[in-house]
């Protein structure tokens, strides 16, 4: 099945997809769910190393102040 076809199908009562059809579909969703949540998790994970730095910086000042005699 060619692309130009698989992307001019359009899902209807009148006209069920063809197996093939399905399964292409269902392939290119499933690599764009993929995709996706890797994107997702990839920026969660950014976030998350962000966030450790920052605490952990706030962490060393606050110790250092004690450490130092300052409040």
């Amino acid at each position: 099945m060619s692309e130009q076809e698989l992307n001019s199908y359009r899902f209807s009562p009148d006209k069920e997809p063809t197996d093939e059809m399905l399964r292409q579909i269902m392939k290119e969703v499933a690599e764009e769910a993929r995709a996706s949540n890797k994107a997702a998790a990839d920026a969660y994970f950014a976030q998350m190393r962000r966030n450790i730095v920052a605490k952990q910086a706030k962490w060393a000042d606050r110790i250092n102040s004690i450490v130092n005699g300052r409040k």
